[in-house]
């Protein structure tokens, strides 16, 4: 019987691959939090991850190098502006704590990810072995 790891692993390394992406995107906001007119940007990771566990197909899946833009191009229609809470006078919209915040919860998401994967194979691994 052959496993498919697509079902045993289930969601989580779409999750990660949105997660690793969210994460360019939060980092570019840190960057950027002095440049003028800079507006912050941000995913809906929810709505994207549950568009491809609808689907099963998209942005995450490739059946050839040449189909996807580059990487940087990938994740442009789902990127969103940020609203501030406080308007910047040279029109920038990078609130360094709330950027801060949102990356680091991030990072504790990407983590739990990390971890349900490894667990899975763990499991898988002792299904192999037989314990």
């Amino acid at each position: 019987m052959a496993i498919n790891f697509d079902k045993a692993l289930g969601l989580h390394p779409q999750a990660l691959m949105l997660r690793e992406k969210r994460a360019e995107v939060l980092a570019s906001n840190l960057a950027n939090a002095d440049t003028p007119g800079y507006k912050a940007r941000d995913m809906d990771f929810q709505a994207i991850l549950k568009q491809q566990s609808q689907t099963n197909s998209g942005i995450l899946e490739t059946t050839h190098s040449g189909h996807l833009l580059p990487d940087q191009y990938q994740l442009s229609g789902e990127l969103l502006y940020r609203t501030p809470q406080q308007a910047s006078l040279d029109g920038n919209t990078v609130e360094d704590q709330i950027e801060q915040a949102k990356y680091g919860e991030n990072a504790v998401q990407y983590q739990a990810s990390l971890r349900f994967i490894n667990g899975r194979f763990s499991g898988l691994l002792s299904a192999i072995k037989g314990e």
